[in-house]
């Protein structure tokens, strides 16, 4: 495929130019990629408004994903924050106050995009107890819930894969949405290599009417860039604005570097999707090395090695202790888990110094502690009153009754235990407490 982004900056450069243009740098080497970092200049198109080479390389990968896609600098948090703003104004063009029915292990950043947008958020909780980092959602738990609303929740929002690779079945929660005249949206942050597998199971290919994908996550692309992609038979007014959404949130400088990183990928892809292909069988070999090892692997997802190690006698912390002492860093692990994120990129060397390490370790009596139960908080004021309202900072025994003022919870995975208007229980405080948290803040 073509990459008319990188060929005009490679173009630009071999022409030597007097750059009396930003940036301030004016392309001399510091760190070595300043003559790749350009603005706005004649030729190099407008992310904003693109009529040129931006515009072309959106319609490659367009191509690629069959969708609308369009790029974002700023990851699947841009992409989430213009993702419900269109949702609102499909409501609004259907005469309707936005509603969203979403998964309660949402990102912080659709809490935030929801609170400043004023749309109301109505959660869904698994029926298992599991982690809060996860939340399996059933069609039939998406139909019971739409039934009767008479078309009041304007779009169902899913977290599919979730930071464990737990993934949803999104080809049934889609029909049910439909079913019952409701948008179904993805966060699919983690899983843009999906539609490279063998059998393409990206929610583009699964009846979403729209999604986002952090490129960067899982393809060749560096960090911060990202798609949303927009189903062809969604609701007109979901792309025709996408682009007037982006300005509201996005940077008016985007990354030059990064859209080159996206543009680069769309020529990429079928050596990837055949680097996949051959990727697969080794990390699936290396998940049952590490089973019959007698560790305890959780979720679906190719790309993802998630263990449950209390059961083989250890802790998240304890494990990532051990590998990172022989120099493998783990992507995220709590008392519970350990994820680590695979790539076709990585070498069998790489894989087999995971196993050997992992395998290293014996054996020990097994730790039988769970996690606090999900939290229930009951919801005080709206999240748009509580990010508005007056707050501060307390320690977290005397938040106890207090009403939440900001999504508590680190990064990764950056999902709030509880939301901004939700009053601090004592359950809220147990979890909080199990996960290191040791202040919030709270509505004055």
């Amino acid at each position: 495929m073509s990459t008319p982004i990188c060929d005009f900056v490679n173009k630009y450069i071999a022409s030597s130019p007097v750059r009396m243009h930003m940036p301030g740098h004016k392309g001399k080497a510091m760190l070595g990629f300043e003559p790749y970092d350009l603005t706005e200049i004649d030729g190099a198109d407008d992310l904003m408004a693109p009529d040129g080479i931006i515009a072309q390389s959106e319609a490659e990968a367009s191509r690629l994903f069959g969708a609308r896609t369009f790029y974002s600098c700023g990851g699947s948090t841009l992409c989430i924050q213009v993702m419900l703003h269109l949702i609102s104004l499909y409501a609004a063009q259907c005469g309707k106050k936005p509603v969203v029915l979403a998964g309660r292990n949402a990102h912080k950043a659709f809490v935030n995009a929801c609170a400043l947008l004023d749309i109301g958020i109505e959660w869904i909780y698994p029926d298992d107890e599991q982690s809060y980092i996860a939340c399996n959602i059933t069609a039939q738990q998406i139909s019971e819930r739409l039934a009767g609303q008479n078309g009041r929740i304007t779009a169902v929002y899913i977290t599919s894969p979730d930071y464990l690779g737990n993934m949803q079945d999104i080809a049934a929660i889609a029909r049910a949405c439909h079913e019952s005249g409701a948008l179904l949206s993805v966060d699919n942050a983690h899983g843009a290599y999906l539609k490279f597998m063998p059998t393409p199971a990206h929610p583009m290919d699964l009846g979403a009417d729209i999604c986002c994908d952090s490129a960067h996550k899982t393809l060749g692309v560096i960090t911060g860039g990202a798609y949303l992609h927009i189903s062809v038979s969604a609701p007109a007014v979901l792309a025709e604005r996408a682009k007037a959404s982006f300005s509201v949130f996005g940077t008016s400088s985007p990354s030059y570097l990064i859209l080159q990183s996206l543009d680069a990928a769309n020529g990429t892809t079928e050596a990837f999707r055949n680097e996949l292909r051959t990727f697969l069988p080794a990390a699936d070999s290396l998940k049952a090395k590490l089973a019959a090892h007698g560790f305890e692997l959780a979720g679906s997802e190719a790309l993802k090695l998630t263990l449950k190690p209390k059961s083989f006698g250890y802790s998240g912390q304890d494990i990532a202790a051990t590998l990172e002492a022989a120099n493998i860093y783990p992507e995220f692990y709590d008392p519970d888990y350990i994820v680590l994120m695979l790539s076709p990129w990585h070498s069998e060397c790489e894989l087999n110094a995971v196993s050997r390490t992992l395998r290293s370790l014996p054996r020990r009596v097994p730790i039988v502690s769970a996690p606090p139960r999900m939290p229930r908080p009951e919801r005080a004021i709206s999240p748009r009153e509580a990010l508005l309202a007056a707050a501060e900072k307390v320690s977290l025994p005397r938040c106890l009754g207090r009403i939440s003022a900001a999504s508590a919870i680190g990064c990764p995975p950056a999902i709030p235990i509880v939301i901004m208007g939700e009053r601090i229980n004592f359950a809220a405080i147990a979890c909080l407490e199990y996960y290191g948290i040791e202040s919030c803040m709270v509505v004055k």
